[in-house]
């Protein structure tokens, strides 16, 4: 996702300068960061990354895990078939 920088206060001077009054400016300033999804959200920390990360390497060992224990099993029920 790209991020989207959006400077909520400059925006809306510029509402103002053009003849909005403060409540005009300030409803158009809210829809436009809540459509650029910049309202008030919090990039990811170090620590947010870590736990992603950590997560996504427990499922893959379980995968692992799954996958080689379906191939012994398969490996076996193959060697009591009849040549």
């Amino acid at each position: 996702m790209n991020a989207v920088a959006f400077d909520a206060c400059t925006a809306a001077k510029h509402l103002r300068d053009a003849g909005f009054d403060e409540r005009q400016a300030e409803a158009a300033v809210a829809m436009v960061r809540d459509a650029v999804g910049t309202g008030r959200e919090q990039p990811a920390t170090k620590g947010d990354v870590d736990t992603a990360v950590a997560g996504l390497e427990s499922r893959m060992y379980r995968a692992l895990w799954i996958q080689g224990g379906a191939i012994v099993a398969i490996l076996t029920a193959l060697r009591f078939l009849p040549a």
